[in-house]
């Protein structure tokens, strides 16, 4: 097997190749989706300026991403190194973002799947987006 790492912000959201690779290093990862989707839509985007206090969604491997989901349906990738999101779609705040307690093990319990098969929901999701109904919750 070959050892590809769960996909985090950090390593999703990169400048774009015209750019030195670590100019957006200072950009802390939960910001950087502002930049990369600035670049996509190509207008300025600005993030919201403060956080939506009780408000929280959980994070959930996906395809091997780690992704939380925003009310609007869009989702974009998170890290565990800045549990935050705030949906550059719809403008949705900043939010609080629940990982897991053992981030690494989580990861480990997938590693052993292809890429395309790599998913885990948090058991204490309330609302689990696109967990099949039948499925049960690895821990």
């Amino acid at each position: 097997m070959v050892n590809i790492p769960v996909v985090r912000a950090e390593a999703y959201y990169l400048p774009p190749p015209r750019r030195r690779a670590d100019s957006w290093d200072a950009v802390p990862p939960a910001e950087r989706v502002w930049r990369w989707y600035e670049l996509k839509v190509q207008r300025r985007m600005q993030p919201p300026a403060g956080m939506l206090i009780g408000q929280r969604q959980w994070a959930r491997i996906d395809h091997n991403r780690w992704v939380s989901d925003c009310p609007c349906g869009s989702a974009q990738v998170v890290t565990p190194a800045d549990r935050r999101f705030a949906c550059p779609e719809c403008g949705y705040g900043w939010i609080e973002v629940v990982f897991p307690e053992d981030v690494d093990a989580v990861e480990a319990s997938v590693a052993n799947d292809i890429p395309s098969e790599r998913n885990w929901w948090n058991p204490d999701d309330p609302n689990p987006w696109n967990r099949p109904p039948d499925t049960e919750v690895p821990q």
